[in-house]
C-alpha cells in the first residue's frame, strides 16, 4: 500500500511464528514479527539512509581499530524467539556474544547494541512496541536516533530493565560513546553530518 508504513496483513488474533515469518515474500520492504504481530515498514528515506550510513561508518572504523565485536546494518534479521523476528537499523554483538548468537542468516539471540533510527511512521513504534521488546529480550543498551530533531535517546540495561533514556542533542554539542565499546566518543555533529 503506497503512503502506508505499516500494514496488518494478517487476521486479528492470528500470531505469527519464525516458519511464516521466512516464507513472507522479498518485496523490499522490511517485514517483522513483535510477539507474532506482523509489522511492514517501506524502504527508508535519504536522511535515514545517510544517518545510518554515518553511524555505521564510525562504529565500523572504530571496531578496526579495536577488534571486540562486529556491527552490522539493515537488511539483517535478529531472532529474539519464534514469535519476535526484527530487522534493526544498527546492531552490534561482540566477539563473545557472537560465538553463539551469530549464524550465517542473522543473530538468534541478543545483541548488545541496537539502534533503530526513527522516521515520522516508526517513531511511536520505536519508542513503545520495540523498546518493551527490546527490554524484555536483554538488550543492553538501546538507542533511538531522530534526525528530524537530531537527537539521540539512550536506553540502558539496569537491574530492573531499561533505565529513563538520556537524551543527547546535536545542538547542544553532545557526544555519544556506550560502556560496550570503551574509548568510544561519536559526536552528534558526525552522526547528522550531511
Amino acid at each position: 500500500m503506497p503512503g502506508k508504513n505499516e500494514m496488518k496483513l494478517i487476521a486479528p488474533g492470528v500470531k505469527l511464528t519464525y516458519d511464516d515469518f521466512v516464507r513472507l515474500p522479498e518485496d523490499g520492504q522490511r517485514h517483522e514479527l513483535i510477539d507474532g504481530e506482523h509489522y511492514v515498514t517501506p524502504s527508508p528515506n535519504e536522511s535515514h539512509q545517510r544517518t545510518s550510513g554515518n553511524l555505521h561508518y564510525a562504529i565500523r572504523s572504530w571496531l578496526k581499530a579495536h577488534p571486540i565485536g562486529r556491527v552490522y546494518y539493515a537488511p539483517f534479521n535478529v531472532v529474539f524467539s519464534d514469535f519476535d523476528v526484527v530487522e534493526p537499523d544498527l546492531l552490534y554483538v561482540s566477539r563473545e556474544r557472537a560465538a553463539v548468537a551469530l549464524t550465517p542468516q542473522h543473530v538468534r539471540g541478543v545483541p548488545e547494541l541496537v539502534v533503530e533510527i526513527a522516521s515520522k511512521g516508526t517513531r511511536k513504534r520505536d519508542e513503545t512496541v520495540k523498546r518493551r521488546l527490546y527490554e524484555r529480550s536483554g538488550v543492553t543498551e538501546y538507542w533511538v536516533v531522530d534526525p528530524a530533531n537530531e537527537v539521540v535517546r539512550v536506553y540502558s540495561r539496569t537491574a530492573a530493565g531499561f533505565a529513563r533514556p538520556v537524551e543527547h542533542s546535536r545542538e547542544a554539542g553532545d557526544v555519544l560513546t556506550t560502556p560496550l565499546l570503551p574509548g568510544f566518543e561519536l559526536p552528534l555533529t558526525v552522526v547528522f553530518a550531511e
